[in-house]
């Protein structure tokens, strides 16, 4: 054990990693370029003016990008008394006589193997035509003169193939929406 704690292979290892030159200077300056970096060298890189260039802003009078603000909360509104109303969020299966007696497709009952998205939304006291419905891809907004709804979807939903229908009997608007997942073309077949 003592041998490779000797002074000899110390020295002989410290030869291997920087080889001393004709002037028996100190420094590495053979090294390779990985065995120079330290760890001033980890993250951005400095610019000229001392600024990191992941951090640059688009203009002076920018304090943000657009990309750093999370959807939706430009609807957020503290000062606005109207109540939020009740909902139920309902994931929704299309399934057939194959996969529930045969099982030949893939499908399961988790929501990963669901299609739609239902929103349904109780209204009372309100009609059709007071109603202001705005869907993102992650988020439900939802204005009327006495309720507003501003609901961060569990999941990304396809916003432009929708469909929302009123129901006065109820007094409860459902809004349908099929589920925009990344992998859902390969999973659903």
């Amino acid at each position: 054990m003592e041998e490779y704690y000797s002074a000899g292979s110390l020295q002989a290892l410290s030869a291997l990693l920087c080889p001393m030159e004709d002037d028996e200077d100190d420094s590495c300056s053979s090294a390779t370029a990985q065995a120079r970096l330290g760890p001033g060298h980890i993250g951005p890189t400095k610019q000229s003016d001392g600024t990191s260039a992941p951090y640059l802003k688009r203009s002076s009078k920018d304090i943000w990008d657009t990309e750093d603000v999370a959807e939706g909360s430009e609807f957020d509104d503290i000062a606005d008394p109207r109540p939020q109303p009740e909902y139920d969020i309902v994931l929704k299966q299309h399934v057939g006589a194959e996969d529930l007696f045969l099982g030949m497709t893939r499908k399961d009952p988790s929501s990963m193997c669901c299609e739609d998205m239902v929103v349904k939304i109780k209204l009372p006291d309100t009609n059709a035509a007071e109603v202001i419905l705005d869907v993102k891809e992650k988020f439900l907004d939802l204005r009327t003169p006495k309720y507003k709804l501003g609901l961060h979807l569990p999941h990304p939903v396809h916003n432009q193939k929708g469909k929302a229908q009123f129901i006065a009997e109820r007094e409860e608007l459902e809004v349908t929406l099929p589920m925009n997942r990344m992998l859902d073309a390969i999973n659903l077949l």
